[in-house]
């Protein structure tokens, strides 16, 4: 087991998410970051579907009631066992009693821990990722007690690690391929879509971000169609707002963008005041 000691910010199990269950009004959620989880995944040579601890802003901090094999990937925000600081993207063997810990800001937005074997809390609809209305809990309370496959003391040492791409965080293009109903915008508008310096508002989460520049809308309104995570929207006040891992399966505004899976990682590594443009991109 792992018990939470501190809560931090924002903390979730999550997995790759529910796929399939739509129809029913289940968003798909699972890992913000998925080159990230699914890098800690593959350092600790789990499956790519086992859960993972999502920090976000870090100021968590956990003990280890057992000996673990654990991967910390995605932001930095100088992670330390038992005050001593421990490197990303490298394989950790954790010792019983030990309490890891993270704190301020290096770069990033999200961190996730994998452990061997990956987190067992309960499955919901094939997934343990949190959702509210779905899961249990919504996020990680302090003293929670986190279950985990039980390792042996002798579990093999590894010196494998790899060479972040620094582009993942620090880029500030986002690429993108036309929405549905990106062919309604006029040649100028389309052309504002490119040419447009975006900036993310306070107001982003889990579901999307709303951005602080406008397009001009003149769209009809149009009846309520599917969206999904990466869906770019386009308000009838102009705003644009980019639906995220957690987002509604349904919408009333035009999608006038789609980012690819990648995009949506990169962009969950961004926060409030962080700037980027859209780079369209051909299917």
């Amino acid at each position: 087991m792992i018990r939470v000691l501190t809560a931090g910010f924002y903390t979730t199990v999550q997995d790759l998410g529910r796929i399939g269950f739509a129809h029913i009004g289940v968003p798909v959620s699972g890992v913000m970051d998925g080159y990230s989880a699914q890098l800690a995944n593959q350092l600790l040579s789990n499956d790519k579907h086992d859960a993972v601890l999502e920090i976000t802003f870090g100021n968590a901090t956990f003990l280890f009631e057992e000996e673990q094999l654990i991967c910390i990937t995605g932001a930095n925000f100088l992670p330390k066992i038992n005050d001593l600081k421990v490197a990303l993207n490298v394989p950790i063997q954790v010792q019983k009693g030990a309490v890891l810990s993270f704190g301020k800001q290096d770069y990033g937005v999200r961190t996730y821990v994998a452990v061997k074997g990956g987190f067992k809390t309960e499955k919901v609809l094939h997934s343990r990722s949190y959702y509210k209305g779905v899961t249990k809990g919504s996020w990680l309370q302090k003293g929670m007690l986190l279950p985990v496959e039980k390792r042996s003391q002798f579990v093999t040492k590894t010196f494998s690690s790899v060479k972040i791409n620094e582009a993942h965080f620090q880029s500030n293009r986002v690429c993108c391929y036309q929405g549905p109903e990106y062919h309604l915008l006029s040649e100028f508008q389309q052309e504002q879509l490119k040419k447009i310096t975006f900036t993310i508002s306070k107001d982003n989460s889990r579901m999307g971000y709303r951005l602080e520049e406008s397009v001009k809308n003149d769209l009809p309104s149009m009846l309520t169609s599917a969206v999904l995570p990466g869906t770019v929207q386009l308000t009838p006040s102009g705003k644009l707002i980019v639906l995220m891992r957690d987002c509604q399966v349904t919408g009333g505004y035009p999608r006038v963008l789609q980012l690819s899976n990648y995009a949506i990682d990169v962009l969950a590594q961004k926060t409030t005041g962080a700037q980027f443009t859209f780079e369209l991109v051909s299917l």
